[in-house]
């Protein structure tokens, strides 16, 4: 049977991939660096988006106490990416010291982020959510991914990030 859980995770293991990739490219990789940090781009905001919107309000609109802390905790790190470590990676020159050192902050990061949803936030949905209403979220999020809606909050949420990359200089607080 389907889940989101297996779908989420197959995401995060194609996000590390692409990490692994940038992170394995030299200062003279211009053209690789830019077209990897597309693919992450493109793979990380409708993924975060949709967990922002439906995947994380229903862990907290069903979890306890310790399962709302996962929540808030999920979704700070989520806008700390969106707002702060995604622009200063966009505003840096992809040939440079600092696009490789945001790089691999932003993989650690993430790699930090999705380890612990695996673990912790998985594991809640498991013991909230039947397998049926897993399987479901993870047509919901398939029918999604497909919509104009979520073309809207992605193009949305990338704007945002590239315009705030404009007002960064890398290595500077924003």
């Amino acid at each position: 049977m389907r889940s989101i859980l297996s779908t989420l995770k197959t995401e995060h293991d194609q996000l590390r991939a692409l990490f692994e990739q940038v992170n394995a490219t030299t200062d003279r990789a211009e053209k690789t660096r830019v077209e990897l940090l597309e693919k992450i781009e493109a793979a990380l905001v409708p993924h975060a988006k949709w967990e922002e919107l439906v995947f994380y309000p229903a862990l907290k609109a069903r979890g306890n106490h310790e399962q709302k802390l996962l929540w808030a905790a999920a979704m700070q790190e989520h806008r700390a990416v969106e707002q702060s470590v995604l622009p200063d990676l966009k505003a840096c020159e992809p040939t440079s010291r600092e696009f490789a050192g945001s790089a691999k902050v932003m993989g650690e990061l993430l790699d930090h982020h999705a380890r612990e949803e695996e673990r912790e936030i998985f594991a809640a949905m498991r013991e909230l959510f039947t397998a049926q209403e897993l399987a479901e979220m993870d047509e919901q999020y398939e029918e999604w991914k497909a919509s104009g809606m979520a073309a809207g909050i992605t193009l949305h949420a990338r704007i945002k990030t590239g315009v705030a990359s404009m007002f960064r200089s890398p290595g500077s607080p924003g």
